[in-house]
């Protein structure tokens, strides 16, 4: 998604914003299928951003309708409400943080703590450690979050 979103952003292309959004969707959505974990993380990233109103673009869109597509597909996990709430609430903390964090305070920690949106990586550990998830969806999500500043690091040396 980051390559997305940098695409529409900085380089105004719809057309290459829109492709890795369509495959990132398929991607999010067979991990919502295949893992009950993955479910809760990317529907809770998805509400929280819908809430936050971070769907701001076309390519989001595109994304949003590839993922419902997959599900609607490979069919729902029954979630537990709660749990979700949890995700969805951190991922919302997530991006409110990341967009105003730094106009708020000058502390260091908070600020790097919420641009690299730090709130659901913490609620992930703490849901691993409570046994909700299994320790490897943690060590995953890192990955994951990992490959998204990475993807980053890599548009930025183009």
């Amino acid at each position: 998604m980051k390559y997305s979103d940098d695409l529409f952003d900085i380089n105004h292309n719809l057309a290459y914003a829109s492709i890795f959004g369509i495959l990132c969707g398929i991607a999010s959505g067979l991990a919502t299928i295949y893992s009950i974990e993955a479910a809760y993380i990317f529907i809770g990233i998805l509400i929280g951003n819908l809430i936050a109103f971070k769907v701001d673009g076309i390519h989001h869109l595109v994304t949003l309708i590839c993922f419902i597509i997959v599900l609607l597909i490979g069919g729902i996990p029954e979630l537990s409400f709660i749990v979700l709430l949890i995700c969805i609430f951190a991922a919302f903390l997530d991006e409110v943080g990341h967009e105003l964090i730094s106009n708020v305070t000058e502390n260091r920690f908070l600020n790097l703590f919420f641009e690299y949106r730090c709130v659901m990586k913490v609620v992930i550990l703490l849901l691993a450690i409570c046994g909700v998830f299994n320790i490897w969806i943690f060590v995953c999500f890192l990955m994951f979050e990992l490959s998204y500043e990475f993807a980053g690091i890599i548009k930025n040396l183009n």
